[in-house]
């Protein structure tokens, strides 16, 4: 099985946004792991209806929570432990390639020792990170290929989020040592083929042969 693992440097970055489209552009396989806010409605969802993916597609996430905090709080309140090695791929489709999603970023804590990083390296798919184009995102996204790199965890390469801001751009392929693989600008509508059109154009499709 062959598939990526999307993250980013802080919560609300679209992560989502990116995972969708990857989903549509691949014919990929959908899955987040660990769903916090399901209050709120759930990733999961959000994917379904911008990349039209069926059903069988979309397996159900191993762990799901309504509060919107992190994972360590809310399965504390539930009185649920999560556990590494409770994670296992979902049956899905076979010949497809994955796109897994975590929760917040890579240093988000699971339970008392784990965090998202570990749940990375225990899936083992090449991560790539979505981060802001802002003020900020600079450090932001240096730190995390700096956290993913002291773990031995395989980076495909960053994606952008939001306004174009080349010289944050090239301060992170430069600084980082990383390629930006793609740019998502800010949609005014999310659907299939938007993200389609946002793939084609922004995206170098050879980062994911």
């Amino acid at each position: 099985m062959t598939g990526y693992f999307v993250t980013g440097t802080d919560t609300n970055v679209g992560k989502t946004v990116l995972s969708s489209l990857l989903v549509a552009a691949l014919d990929a396989i959908y899955w987040k792991p660990v769903q916090t806010g399901a209050r709120e409605g759930t990733d999961r969802e959000s994917v379904r209806k911008w990349s039209e993916a069926t059903e069988e597609r979309l397996p159900l996430e191993r762990y799901r929570f309504d509060p919107p905090v992190s994972p360590h709080l809310a399965s504390r309140e539930a009185g649920i432990r999560i556990a590494l090695d409770t994670f296992e791929l979902p049956k899905a489709p076979p010949g497809r390639k994955w796109i897994v999603e975590g929760a917040g970023g890579l240093m988000v804590p699971l339970n008392e020792h784990d965090l998202m990083r570990d749940l990375m390296q225990r899936i083992g798919f090449p991560v790539i990170v979505a981060a802001r184009t802002t003020l900020g995102t600079i450090n932001h996204t240096l730190l995390t290929l700096a956290a993913l790199r002291d773990a031995r965890v395989p980076i495909c390469g960053v994606a952008l989020v939001g306004d174009e801001d080349i010289e944050n751009r090239r301060a992170i392929e430069h600084f980082g040592n990383v390629r930006v693989i793609g740019h998502i600008p800010i949609l005014e509508h999310i659907d299939r083929a938007a993200l389609l059109h946002v793939y084609k154009n922004n995206f170098d499709r050879q980062a994911f042969v």
